[in-house]
């Protein structure tokens, strides 16, 4: 009789072993093939997203809403601000048109805010006059900074005149002029008819009955305005209150 042949035993597993691993295996990678797929669709998503976004006008500018505005019109503040219609609205340069839009004379403050899906808002604060400079070619606005802004023909209704050689932020007559008409008190307003200076120290007002009032700097404005109050209840034509503890009536 013939030995067994001895060797390595190759142990077959049965195939009811086998399913369950297979199926195991393919439930795994369909599970990994469909998060790869979610994940690849997600990329694309926000891809496509970024790019309307950024480069077309599906969230571009399709209106420029301008608030508080007075003097100036819309389309003038529109016209200088120059955003073009489809812009993409994230991509806009604020800071560009913000200092476009402020450099206009009548132009005091300019807030520019983006509002989606499609606007831009131009929120205008205007310059006030607090008088008016007759002057060759027209009576020019000075607004409290001092600034000269604007020419009109006719002196401008409910301010005093502002009598200066050359209104200009940068000329001390013309900031002590401004500086005290800025504080003068409410009261004594409607008297003040003209508010002349040559120089930071010699302001005057004329006042409405032919009365002048020597001033002299802006300084102490509040105290001299409060002096100047009890002064106007005497009768005179020239009220001194330059040094306010030492102010006359003649």
């Amino acid at each position: 009789m013939s030995a067994p042949v001895r060797g390595r035993s190759t142990r077959v597993r049965p195939a009811a072993n086998r399913r369950p691993k297979s199926a195991e295996y393919r439930a795994r990678r369909r599970i990994i093939l469909r998060r790869r797929l979610v994940a690849l669709l997600t990329l694309l998503t926000v891809v496509g997203l970024t790019y309307c976004v950024l480069f077309t006008p599906l969230l571009g500018v399709h209106q420029v809403d301008v608030r508080g505005s007075v003097v100036l019109t819309d389309d003038e503040v529109r016209a200088v601000a120059a955003i073009e219609p489809g812009s993409p609205l994230v991509r806009l340069d604020l800071a560009g048109i913000h200092d476009r839009v402020a450099a206009m004379p009548r132009v005091a403050a300019v807030e520019v805010e983006r509002q989606l899906p499609g606007t831009v808002r131009l929120l205008i604060t205007e310059r006030v006059p607090v008088g008016s400079v007759k002057m060759p070619d027209g009576f020019h606005l000075v607004d409290a900074t001092g600034k000269d802004y604007a020419v009109l023909p006719a002196a401008a209704p409910g301010v005093p005149e502002l009598v200066l050689a050359a209104p200009s932020s940068a000329d001390p007559a013309t900031r002590a002029v401004v500086g005290v008409v800025n504080e003068l008190p409410e009261k004594l307003r409607p008297e003040v008819l003209a508010v002349a200076a040559t120089s930071g120290a010699d302001v005057k007002l004329t006042l409405t009955g032919n009365r002048v009032v020597k001033w002299g700097s802006v300084e102490d404005t509040p105290r001299k305005a409060a002096v100047l109050l009890v002064l106007l209840t005497r009768t005179g034509t020239t009220y001194d209150v330059s040094s306010p503890d030492l102010a006359t009536v003649s």
